[in-house]
């Protein structure tokens, strides 16, 4: 198994949107309630701003999923810190991929130098939560009842690795 990752392109915009969007109509793990346009993932993953990247995630040479940072909060004081996300086809979960990919962003981090890392997920989806314990994040929040989804409501966890 060969993970590798390489930058966004505007190109690659269609394929990223897909990946989101299947997460958008059949999980909780975007809060998103109907699929968003190519324009509207542009402008969420700001391809301009090189101080958050974002990339595209491929397994043996195949487009995979995508990462990307993002920032944290919009004062300047937390600029040490970065919202991390990722996205996988649902056939390339429990495969190692989603390890291998924040090991890869926690690298990148720390050559932005970003010193905190956060993950927010919604609190069922128990295989991101997995994922980010077992590579070192702790529970930093619980927030209860935060959003509504599926006639759902829904708890939202921050998952926190200092870097």
């Amino acid at each position: 198994m060969s993970v590798s990752f390489r930058p966004i392109q505007k190109q690659d915009l269609e394929d990223v949107t897909s990946v989101y969007n299947y997460y958008v109509t059949n999980s909780t793990a975007t809060f998103h309630l109907e699929p968003i346009s190519e324009k509207e993932m542009a402008k969420s993953l700001d391809l301009e701003d090189d101080s958050y990247p974002a990339f595209i995630v491929l397994l043996n040479n195949e487009m995979v999923g995508f990462c990307y940072f993002n920032r944290f909060r919009k004062k300047e004081a937390y600029d040490i810190s970065a919202e991390v996300t990722l996205y996988l086809k649902a056939k390339s979960v429990q495969k190692g991929v989603g390890k291998s990919t924040l090991k890869f962003l926690e690298t990148q981090a720390h050559e932005l130098g970003f010193k905190n890392l956060i993950g927010v997920i919604t609190s069922e989806n128990e295989g991101s939560i997995q994922l980010f314990e077992k590579c070192g994040y702790s529970k930093a929040a619980h927030l209860k009842n935060i959003g509504v989804k599926f006639n759902r409501t829904l708890d939202v966890v921050w998952y926190q690795k200092e870097i």
